[in-house]
């Protein structure tokens, strides 16, 4: 009988044990969280991802992939426009890659760590660990996290629901709400693994680029310019510029440098590469590519100076919005056009058919404007071989909007981040003087101001998606 009292003992009290085990609290949860981030290695991880930002949703296939210390490669599929974006950190810098355009930006930045990303385990996790006043529960065979969201470049976004995989703790599902509880992202994992083996040039720029040229080859249409090769101005990977006298100045158009002359956000500048070892200046926005003046300059929004044969120009799209002109006057006065500029004289439709005219395509006006802000003129400007529309605003903020088809890869080496404008990626660079660069439906869009601020910046961006799909 006392062994039968025995066995029955020693069965209950196993029970209790597997019991307990089976129900893990937050803190366990938490732990083991903070278990798995520490011996991370790799993963690879895809997914749908639904974007309610906008005045429409936007979905997009996601892929990201994580190579321990910082290797990154995340790519952004939008299949109903048949556009994908992929976002790159390896040892030369942090990319943001169009590359069906050829389009990509380099640049200095501690991405992702200085601004989280809801397709990032890293970020879903550290933001559980952070808020001490979690909120958890199960659902089936996920544990769900409500925590704090911590996105940099949204202010609209307050609270996300995090599903995690009871096994594994792998992400499975993301909500993230504004502070009404409307949904703003939804994303699905459909796959995630960790300890994924990847090759070693995932992360490689040039082989995201090429890889996006050997997909097209089954497309009606050819694939324009060459991705292996360096536009002149722009940053070869050893970090030195690239002499090719042949490729036309508009290769410079990228994110925003400085304006020597008025001090303004440049935003049609490259990193300041020279044509010739440093020698002899680059190829800019008003003069030929063999260097001599013979192609108009562009009027900048600042009003900077004319175009000489000893001068370099200001670079189109520098912002008119709270910098000082060439002159030294304040930039709520109208900048008349430079000598040798491009910029239409008319206003009004008149003038902004005369830059669509000339720009060869529309011109997408925000549909979002600040209050106290009014549209004071529309121009044309001459970037290299390439025409594009500035449109300068001023009021209670001012800016400058600059539209150009893009024909070459460009590549800066700035300090920025990006932003992630919902229906594409974007990257601001400068500090006071900021410029906002994104692509879409194969517009360059440039937005420059020194005292917009982010979330009016962000928002004006957005905007324009709304006018580009009628």
């Amino acid at each position: 009988m006392r062994r039968v009292t025995w066995i029955l003992a020693i069965v209950m009290s196993a029970a209790l044990l597997l019991a307990g085990c089976g129900k893990k609290d937050a803190g366990s949860v938490v732990k083991d969280l903070d278990h798995v981030i520490g011996k991370l290695e790799s993963y690879q991880g895809t997914g749908r991802m639904v974007l309610q930002t906008g005045q429409e949703p936007q979905e997009y296939q996601v892929e990201v992939w994580y190579q321990q210390p910082h290797y990154y490669r995340i790519s952004l599929t939008n299949e109903k426009k048949d556009i994908t974006q992929v976002v790159l950190r390896n040892d030369d810098g942090v990319f943001v890659l169009t590359p069906h355009l050829h389009k990509s930006f380099r640049f200095q930045s501690d991405w992702p760590e200085n601004q989280g990303q809801v397709y990032l385990f890293q970020s879903l996790a550290q933001s559980i660990l952070l808020d001490t006043e979690r909120q958890f529960t199960k659902d089936g065979n996920s544990y769900v996290f409500d925590v704090a969201a911590n996105y940099a470049n949204s202010g609209q976004m307050a609270r996300q629901k995090i599903w995690l995989d009871q096994k594994s703790l792998a992400p499975q599902k993301v909500e993230v709400s504004d502070s009404s509880s409307n949904v703003l992202v939804k994303l699905d994992f459909t796959q995630f693994e960790f300890g994924k083996k990847l090759e070693k040039d995932s992360f490689d720029m040039q082989r995201n680029m090429t890889s996006w040229d050997l997909k097209s080859l089954d497309k009606d249409a050819p694939v324009s310019g060459a991705a292996t090769e360096p536009a002149a101005g722009a940053a070869s990977p050893d970090g030195k510029a690239a002499a090719d006298k042949d490729t036309p100045a508009s290769a410079q158009a990228g994110a925003a440098g400085k304006d020597a002359a008025a001090g303004t956000p440049a935003s049609g500048a490259s990193a300041g590469a020279a044509a010739d070892g440093g020698k002899a200046p680059a190829a800019s926005p008003g003069k030929a590519a063999d260097g001599s003046a013979k192609a108009p300059a562009a009027a900048a929004g600042s009003g900077g100076a004319a175009a000489d044969a000893g001068k370099t120009p200001a670079a189109p799209g520098a912002s008119a919005g709270g910098a000082a002109s060439a002159s030294g006057t304040g930039a709520k006065q109208p900048a008349p056009a430079a000598a040798g500029t491009a910029a239409t004289g008319a206003s009004g439709a008149d003038n902004k058919a005369a830059a669509n005219s000339s720009a060869g395509f529309g011109l997408i006006e925000p549909s979002y404007m600040p209050k106290g802000v009014a549209q004071q003129d529309i121009r044309d400007v001459k970037l290299g071989e390439n025409t594009g529309i500035m449109v300068r605003y001023q009021g209670s903020y001012n800016y400058t909007l600059l539209e150009v088809a893009p024909q070459t890869q460009t590549v800066s080496v700035l300090p920025g981040d990006i932003v992630d404008l919902g229906y594409t990626l974007g990257v601001v660079t400068g500090d006071e003087k900021k410029t906002l660069t994104w692509t879409y439906e194969g517009i360059e869009f440039r937005l420059a101001t020194a005292d917009l601020p982010h979330d009016e910046l962000v928002k004006i961006a957005q905007s324009v998606a709304a006018e580009a799909g009628k």
